[in-house]
């Protein structure tokens, strides 16, 4: 496990790039599909890291509690090396409940996970809805807790429910930004 921080590589204003995704479903997705929605929270993650791990209950809370805003999980990583990320198993974590979000999609080619710029899991990018799609909000940390076994200083997940009330409420997110720490993504 090699540990990493995010870095920027869409800034602020910046469209989402799309992308024609398998979800757990059997459907196809594409940023088309959460159009109806006020924000997406696209956050790259996976199965096995202990990192992303930690993140399933925020994940699966911040879904549930904003109805106008699409949480969509990405996992790009290697699954033949990590046979934990395959989509068979993403399925059954979506299957028992573990994984609730609006979509959960695998990107086998890793072509999302690079245009996005992410290197690490979870690593999450937050998009207020335009007339013309989705542009980048906010990119950074759901909350500061750094390590899997860390508590947040207030409720996980408060830092990105903030820049999503923000985004909600049509202001500018006022948060800098704050790299996401977690497992590299496992490249081809």
């Amino acid at each position: 496990m090699t540990l990493e921080q995010s870095e920027r590589e869409l800034e602020r204003g910046d469209a989402a790039p799309d992308f024609e995704l398998p979800d757990t479903d059997g459907d196809t997705r594409s940023l088309a599909d959460f159009a109806d929605h006020k924000a997406l929270l696209v956050v790259f993650t996976c199965n096995h890291c202990p990192y992303a791990q930690a993140k399933f209950d925020t994940l699966d809370r911040l879904a549930d509690d904003y109805d106008d805003v699409a949480v969509v999980g990405i996992n790009p990583n290697d699954a033949d090396e990590y046979p934990d990320d395959s989509f068979e198993t993403m399925q059954e974590l979506v299957e028992k409940g573990t994984i609730d979000y609006d979509a959960y999609l695998r990107d086998e080619s890793q072509d999302v996970a690079r245009a996005y710029g992410a290197v690490c899991t979870p690593d999450p990018f937050l998009f207020k809805s335009t007339d013309d799609g989705f542009e980048l909000a906010y990119h950074g940390r759901l909350d500061d807790a750094h390590g899997p076994d860390e508590q947040p200083s207030g409720e996980p997940g408060f830092e990105m429910a903030g820049a999503i009330e923000s985004v909600l409420a049509g202001v500018p997110v006022d948060h800098e930004f704050r790299p996401s720490r977690g497992c590299s993504i496992k490249w081809h």
